[in-house]
């Protein structure tokens, strides 16, 4: 199979339609902040014959992909190994003037995590429960469920799942790891399984929401995310667009947070003009959230969840300067 059968990148014409002004100029510079098997990108590339983009992701396997995938355009992608709440440090070594002309970023787990079973990322599927994007450092899903106390997993499946058994689950989970250590996928799910009322059972996989907060917290992503965007914004040129992508509530906030801010007026009220260095910076490119088209959640079933925000540069930080 192919890797344009195994990955579709999604809402990728809107993603191009919202990015396309701002990459229209010669020597225009993309980052695509989470590449990924490097889908979005090779449409970038395709389109825009001038444009250079910097792609970065923590996934090895991710990078090693996406270099075979774009080896048709190796002249015109810079990849980086970073998380990517490393996009300044990036923007500076890799875009000429330490600006660059779009950022696009495609968050939550990649269809190569979740297809690939040991990663143990997928609850369905049995496998060592590793849940690393960057499978170089850092501790494992197992190393959580090890070493946590009860209020500690208890409190990530609450604020990172959302999950309203999470003290039953917790407690579950203790009780199980003294008999023998919680290494697999599949002994999670028989533990969270049995911890579960049947009536809740029927309501969804009671696994679900527990392997996304497991994943959140192995990978810092929250905090990953509420650094990235500022730091995305302020790597913008004037004339610059954001597009993300979020496919989970609690990322979702985040970036709605960090654009509304950015597009909001600093003047204090009550003024009867608003002074330049108080303008807004951004200026918001759609109103909400876009979602993927019933056509395109049909066909593409990973875009169910997902929501769109996008917004350009419009000020510098400097007093006054708009495009």
């Amino acid at each position: 199979m192919s890797l344009r059968d195994i990955h579709t990148p999604v809402m990728l014409e809107r993603c191009v339609e919202l990015l396309a002004p701002a990459l229209e100029r010669d020597d225009a510079v993309l980052v695509d902040a989470t590449l990924g098997m490097g889908g979005h990108t090779e449409a970038f590339l395709e389109r825009f014959p001038r444009l250079h983009v910097i792609g970065l992701d923590r996934d090895t396997d991710a990078l090693r992909i996406a270099g075979e995938r774009l080896a048709p355009f190796a002249d015109r992608v810079t990849f980086v190994h970073t998380v990517y709440d490393g996009i300044a440090d990036a923007v500076a070594a890799h875009a000429p003037g330490g600006r660059v002309d779009g950022i696009l970023f495609d968050l939550g787990v990649s269809s190569l995590q979740l297809d690939v079973a040991d990663r143990g990322f997928a609850y369905a599927q049995d496998a060592p429960l590793d849940m690393r994007m960057d499978q170089t450092t850092g501790m494992t899903a197992a190393d959580v469920l090890a070493t946590y106390g009860e209020g500690d997993l208890r409190r990530i499946f609450e604020r990172y799942g959302e999950e309203k058994l999470a003290g039953r689950y917790a407690r579950a989970i203790i009780a199980a790891r003294a008999t023998q250590p919680i290494e697999r996928s599949g002994q999670l799910v028989d533990i969270l399984q049995a911890a579960t009322p049947a009536a809740v059972q029927r309501a969804g996989h009671p696994a679900k929401r527990v392997f996304q907060a497991l994943r959140i917290e192995v990978n810092a992503e929250l905090t990953a995310v509420e650094r990235a965007i500022p730091a995305a914004l302020g790597s913008l040129r004037v004339g610059g667009r954001i597009v993300v992508l979020s496919y989970q509530s609690l990322e979702d906030r985040i970036v709605k947070r960090e654009l509304a801010d950015a597009s909001t007026s600093t003047a204090p009220a009550g003024l009867p003009f608003e002074p330049p260095e108080h303008a807004p910076r951004f200026r918001l490119l759609v109103r909400g959230a876009e979602l993927a088209s019933d056509e395109e959640q049909a066909r593409n079933p990973r875009a169910k969840p997902v929501r769109l925000r996008a917004a350009e540069r419009v000020r510098d930080e400097q007093a006054g300067e708009a495009s």
